[in-house]
């Protein structure tokens, strides 16, 4: 198929692909189980180029929630005490809780809406597993969007799980309400199990998933050998880690004929982007590719020594001081 990566697919004698010889069999295991175990989606960049991701399995995302909730469990209690401590002193019990119910919601969802809008979908937790949120449809992740996958996770969970707590007891009696509850908390939580994509009720209505960053080394041999085509800086800040991810992709793909007529329409789409002037002949087009892969990577790299990190394109350069 032509989705499957050099590792797997079986070169032609005389053309055999440096990557495929240089990988050591340990890799070549990991990257076959991996790809054996994930599931995958398909989506479109705006560019109208199909993109393979990985879905971030419910291991993972687990775990980045977990994260997460530490930290900002942390951060809760490093407010509640002195407010709480304060408010205690007058007397005031139930304006205490009051304030601080307000207090957890607002910390809560300001640090998953702040650090998904400044990090371009991802939380500390998501960026330490290697997740990130994207918009399902291959366009940029709005604010609207991340403001509504978590709003959305307080009506799913924290709300029902508030009120199912602060019930009490029924004296032996069927208390149906907190029953329904226990119902539709189960429901949301087993939701990414009952669809493809892993989308839990927020992704559903905000129209985004979680994918998993690939995490392996960006081998040697698409950034290695002389360099026919040379690009300037601001040429350079066209794209960002993704894009560069999804080119990489590209260039790992066997060389047949419906690949190759993916990377003409990459490279024509690169060269209006970019501002290309000069015409790319065909029989030069992996070759600008590559030198475009090498000197945006070594660009990206240089900028993160900086601070300035650019995970996509829709990412702002900062600006200089």
């Amino acid at each position: 198929m032509t989705m499957q990566r050099d590792a797997s697919a079986q070169p032609p004698p005389a053309q055999t692909s440096a990557a495929a010889v240089q990988l050591p069999a340990r890799e070549r295991a990991a990257r076959l189980f991996a790809e054996t175990r994930r599931q995958k989606r398909e989506i479109v960049t705006p560019e109208g180029v199909p993109v393979t991701v990985e879905i971030a399995d419910y291991g993972e995302r687990l775990t980045a929630f977990m994260i997460d909730f530490a930290i900002w469990t942390l951060l809760t209690l490093l407010i509640y005490i002195p407010v709480l401590s304060l408010i205690g002193r007058t007397g005031g019990s139930l304006i205490a809780i009051s304030i601080a119910l307000f207090l957890g919601f607002l910390i809560r969802n300001l640090y998953f809406i702040y650090f998904e809008l400044a990090w371009q979908g991802a939380t500390p937790g998501k960026r330490i597993v290697g997740l990130r949120v994207v918009d399902r449809s291959g366009g940029p992740l709005l604010a609207s969007s991340v403001i509504a996958r978590n709003l959305t996770r307080e009506v799913e969970m924290f709300i029902p799980l508030g009120v199912l707590l602060a019930g009490g007891q029924s004296n032996g009696v069927m208390d149906w309400s907190s029953l329904f509850i226990a119902v539709w908390l189960l429901f949301f939580a087993a939701l990414p199990v009952i669809n493809s994509d892993r989308m839990r009720g927020g992704d559903l209505i905000a129209g985004t998933i979680v994918i998993s960053m690939p995490r392996r080394a960006l081998l040697s041999d698409l950034v290695e050998g002389a360099t026919q085509f040379t690009f300037s800086p601001p040429q350079l800040q066209a794209y960002g880690a993704f894009e560069l991810q999804v080119l990489e992709e590209l260039l790992r793909r066997p060389n047949q004929a419906d690949s190759m007529q993916v990377l003409y329409e990459v490279c024509d789409k690169i060269c209006h982007k970019i501002g290309w002037k000069d015409p790319v002949p065909r029989r030069d087009v992996i070759a600008f590719l590559h030198d475009f892969y090498a000197a945006e990577r070594a660009y990206l790299e240089r900028e993160q020594l900086y601070g300035k990190s650019k995970p996509d394109k829709y990412t702002q350069p900062a600006a200089s001081a």
